[in-house]
């Protein structure tokens, strides 16, 4: 049983995860906070690349782990809202070194996006999607998305 205010989505393959994306990336404005959630292969990254798309932003998106985080402007005929892309793996909950990040200054001029983020990263902002990731063993991706704060009377796409 899903609870209240959550939305389930079967994403059958990657293209699908990306388009989902992308029509997150279309809703997403400065200061927006999204947390995403789920094991190696969820799609974590192919998810964050639509975004990416549906924001306009420039450059290449792919898993932040070795950097911890990247920033992607506006690119000209974008939305205007830059991208910062985060992978909280390696920060093993340490909440010290979130912090090192400046994220909070960061969701002031753009959308951050955090892999890995739940149980980490909720603190940022109370108003936040999360959004878990599962693969089933037919290689058919699940997102569930569960909105706080102000997500809770916002349209999901």
């Amino acid at each position: 049983m899903v609870e209240t205010g959550v939305k389930e989505l079967r994403l059958p393959v990657e293209a699908d995860t990306v388009e989902f994306g992308r029509r997150l990336g279309g809703l997403l404005r400065a200061g927006d906070l999204v947390l995403l959630s789920g094991p190696l292969g969820a799609g974590k990254t192919a998810l964050t690349r639509g975004i990416a798309e549906g924001l306009g932003v420039a450059g290449r998106v792919s898993s932040p782990t070795f950097v911890i985080a990247r920033e992607h402007r506006a690119a000209p005929g974008g939305r205007g809202v830059p991208l910062v892309h985060v992978d909280a793996y390696r920060l093993g909950g340490h909440l010290d070194e979130l912090d090192d990040l400046d994220l909070d200054t960061e969701l002031v001029d753009a959308a951050v996006v955090v892999e890995w983020g739940e149980g980490v990263a909720e603190r940022l902002s109370d108003d936040h999607l999360l959004i878990r990731l599962t693969r089933l063993d037919d290689d058919v991706r699940v997102a569930e998305l569960h909105p706080h704060g102000s997500w809770t009377t916002r349209e999901l796409p």
